[in-house]
């Protein structure tokens, strides 16, 4: 699989979802004041705007920060698309940022794909974005886009990966093709802080149980954006590539996979 520096995207990252406002202003300030320099975030959390104002005040260069938003489906059509990146970016205080990915496929294929992945080609030969990608693609899906665009502009696919939905077929079918990965909700909504397994790894490796998952990813190559608004839990977070896993803990790991989908709305594509 090809490792995050081909993108100059830092493996370990912040998300922002579900963060509103001074939670999300807060959580970007104190991230980037520990040193994350990998921001992420998306038009439907609606916090674009509180993202935008963590980064204008933090003083880091923007030359030193990578910044990933995503297009949300009821700006896929031709019409729209573009000019909603352009909020975005104003909201963000950006020329431009360094990711756009396309959010999830058009619900139902109501906007067909070339639209929207043509449309983001489009806002990336403006300089809006410099590199594009998906999120929540499945394998059909990538596929097309591939067919559709090549595989070089899917700079990565942002989906769900923890401990309790392991995502093996996507994670065989990357590794394949050499498209990075980026994972979202790894911690599984705090739910790999209660697992037995994990806590003993962690015990044993004077670790959390966060960090072990996020080591247990990264060591796959695929990078982790998980959110927190506590600073212990943010610094914690930026220690787990010092976690070195056996192979023992892999296996261990490899069997709490229970395909255990947190995120999937009704109009999410038939997964893999």
């Amino acid at each position: 699989m090809s490792t995050t520096s081909n993108l100059s995207m830092p493996p370990i990252g912040v998300g922002t979802f579900r963060l509103k406002g001074d939670d999300a202003y807060q959580a970007v300030s104190t991230a980037l004041e520990l040193g994350y320099r990998h921001i992420d975030t998306a038009q439907i959390y609606g916090n674009e705007q509180d993202v935008g104002r963590a980064i204008a005040d933090s003083g880091v260069a923007r030359d030193e920060l990578f910044v990933t938003t995503k297009i949300w489906t009821d700006n896929f059509t031709e019409d729209k698309l573009i000019p909603s990146l352009r909020e975005s970016l104003d909201k963000l205080q950006l020329d431009q940022v360094d990711l756009t990915l396309i959010h999830w496929p058009s619900p139902k294929g109501e906007v067909p794909m070339q639209e929207y992945l043509g449309e983001l080609m489009k806002a990336r030969e403006q300089g809006m974005t410099r590199l594009t990608g998906v999120s929540n693609f499945t394998i059909d899906n990538l596929n097309e886009a591939f067919e559709l665009v090549g595989p070089d502009n899917i700079a990565t696919n942002q989906v769900e990966i923890h401990p309790f939905l392991q995502n093996r077929k996507m994670v065989e079918f990357a590794r394949e093709q050499d498209l990075h990965l980026t994972a979202y909700m790894p911690l599984a909504v705090g739910k790999v802080m209660k697992d037995k397994t994990l806590d003993r790894i962690a015990e044993e490796h004077g670790a959390t149980p966060p960090q072990v998952v996020m080591a247990w990813l990264m060591l796959q190559g695929i990078a982790v954006i998980p959110s927190s608004t506590k600073r212990l839990h943010l610094e914690s977070n930026l220690e787990a590539d010092r976690v070195q896993l056996t192979a023992d803990d892999l296996k261990f790991i490899r069997e709490l996979d229970a395909s255990e989908r947190i995120a999937n709305p009704d109009f999410a594509p038939e997964w893999d």
